[in-house]
């Protein structure tokens, strides 16, 4: 499958790059990007072509990765959807509910296959776990915690290759993070069905959800938590008791994205498709409306 890559940031050359250059499922036929000089300099890391043009870049290839923001991921990738082509996409699937659902709605109509790489669904240890406990069920209530620092305070200065992103300064760690908490939440305990939201110090966010299972969860979201105390913490409680997520159990981004394209080139489905994907981003906006 030939595949073409949109975006130049840290994610693409850390994640996306490598993953596409080492599958031998893919042939990496080059990358687009917002600034060409990145582009070139991505594409050189990869021995691939530097599109000037996305649209050419489209019309070269089976698919698209796209590593960009999301409010130009979800134009783009309407875009490549109506050329036929199919998509691998990143979370939150678009900055809006309704850009989301366009995505999906494209997608559909197009009749090509979307993946949304929600990285701990495609992480062979976390997919494991996960599953493991959606198939024990029964589960009363949840916490899924992340807290990022990205945005350190000013007394610990990040190192983070993400603190430049002006689309996370802006959205913060309940756009950022969220979709990774709620990829965890909604295969375990079903649906929202209703949503609160409080502000906590700088970007966080304490997020309350109920479940069409009828369980309830949490979820403190952050992006500028201390690097002391960033972390994650997923803890399910039930009949059977505790069972509380390993911390040592996700391997590198690289391989989860590998099984992405696992799904992507051999024409399997997956539930996080785009459709999937628009959910949790009406998820994520409805919280964004409960902050006020």
């Amino acid at each position: 499958m030939r595949v073409g890559l949109l975006g130049t940031g840290p994610w693409a050359r850390r994640t996306h790059g490598p993953a596409l250059a080492a599958h031998p499922a893919v042939d990496f036929a080059g990358v687009w990007g917002r600034r060409p000089e990145a582009a070139a300099e991505v594409a050189a890391l990869f021995g691939v072509r530097a599109y000037e043009d996305a649209d050419a870049l489209i019309a070269d290839v089976d698919a698209v990765a796209v590593a960009l923001p999301p409010g130009p991921q979800a134009r783009f990738a309407i875009r490549a959807a109506e050329a036929g082509r199919h998509l691998l996409l990143d979370k939150p699937l678009a900055a809006t509910a309704a850009e989301a659902r366009s995505v999906a709605d494209a997608v559909e109509r197009a009749g090509v296959r979307s993946v949304v790489f929600f990285t701990l669904r495609f992480d062979t240890g976390a997919a494991g776990w996960i599953a493991e406990q959606a198939a024990a069920g029964g589960w009363f209530t949840a916490r899924a915690d992340w807290f990022g620092a990205v945005f350190a305070p000013d007394e610990s200065p990040s190192t983070s290759p993400y603190a430049d992103s002006p689309w996370r300064k802006e959205k913060g760690g309940l756009w950022d993070v969220g979709p990774h908490a709620l990829s965890v939440l909604l295969p375990l305990l079903g649906d929202v069905t209703s949503v609160h939201a409080a502000q906590g110090p700088r970007d966080t966010v304490h997020l309350t959800l109920r479940h069409d299972s009828g369980a309830s969860s949490t979820s403190v979201l952050t992006l500028s938590a201390p690097p002391a105390a960033a972390g994650v913490a997923i803890e399910l409680r039930g009949a059977r008791g505790v069972a509380s997520y390993p911390q040592d159990l996700t391997g590198p981004s690289t391989q989860a994205m590998a099984n992405a394209l696992d799904v992507l080139t051999s024409g399997a489905t997956h539930a996080c498709d785009a459709r999937f994907g628009a959910r949790v981003t009406e998820i994520l906006a409805a919280a964004q409306d409960a902050l006020g």
